[in-house]
């Protein structure tokens, strides 16, 4: 039973961050980039107010594969760093928390790159 609720909350948090994400492509005029720039800000603020923290551990992936979730991981990442090596962790930590999804991006985009052939519109 444990496990059911555990993939419900993921569902339901990580639907709710979609649906933010989809109204405000719908219902403003901000371009993609810009809802990913304000995401990832959104994460991380709501990581330094201590909201974001609760909702990863209720909602799980839900909260963490989102978006919002890498700039959870860069806060938390930042926050460890500052706490081990005072100031300047707080401009190497983000970077070193989330250095395996960076290098995941890298491969995976360069492997597409290679794959595709991608044509103007």
């Amino acid at each position: 039973m444990t496990n059911l609720m555990t993939y419900f909350n993921a569902f339901w948090v990580g639907g709710i961050i979609c649906v933010i994400g989809q109204i405000l492509i719908d219902k403003t005029k901000m371009t993609p980039a810009r809802i990913l720039v304000l995401f990832v800000t959104m994460g991380v603020v709501l990581t330094l107010i201590g909201v974001y923290e609760p909702l990863v551990n209720l909602g799980g992936a839900g909260a963490t594969v989102p978006i919002t979730g890498f700039g959870y991981a860069l806060a938390k990442g930042a926050q460890k760093a500052v706490q081990t090596y005072g100031l300047l962790g707080a401009f190497t930590g983000g970077v070193t928390a989330t250095a395996g999804g960076i290098a995941a991006v890298i491969l995976f985009g360069y492997l597409a790159a290679v794959a595709f052939n991608p044509k103007e519109k």
